[in-house]
């Protein structure tokens, strides 16, 4: 049976609200070692913010640290339900070159999985890879 992205993503997962700011939002990355943060209004995904939200949308606009994160926060933001596959979700990731994809059920943020959650599967894949490589190079 193929596994489904709620078997690897990161849950509970940190958020931020509406009423955070630029700045926090810059401490918790660093503090949590992350680079994405789901905005959420209560437990409903209303955006999101990546560390490269922070910089182009922030600090090169020259917005202080104070600045609503409405101002950097993208608001319309792919999402997949629990019960994607691990291969569905890295098709998805791959073809619009996103690295974290939030998982939503009924509207509601439960986990975000990350590029590095499908390294089991891409590992198996570059194994099976690199195999099929070896078998082949000995054929004549």
């Amino acid at each position: 049976m193929r596994k489904q992205i709620k078997e690897v993503m990161s849950s509970p997962c940190i958020t931020a609200a509406l009423k955070d700011n630029v700045y926090e939002l810059a401490v918790l990355m660093k503090q949590h070692d992350i680079g994405f943060i789901p905005i959420v209004e209560g437990t409903r995904l209303i955006g999101a913010v990546t560390d490269r939200d922070l910089v182009v949308r922030g600090y090169a606009e020259k917005h202080s640290g104070s600045t609503a994160v409405e101002t950097v926060m993208t608001t319309d933001v792919l999402t997949i339900p629990p019960d994607t596959t691990m291969e569905e979700a890295a098709d998805l990731m791959a073809k619009h070159k996103i690295r974290r994809l939030p998982v939503v059920e009924n509207g509601h943020l439960v986990g975000v999985v990350a590029i590095g959650d499908l390294a089991v599967r891409d590992a198996f894949i570059q194994e099976a890879g690199e195999a099929l490589n070896e078998i082949s190079e000995h054929v004549h």
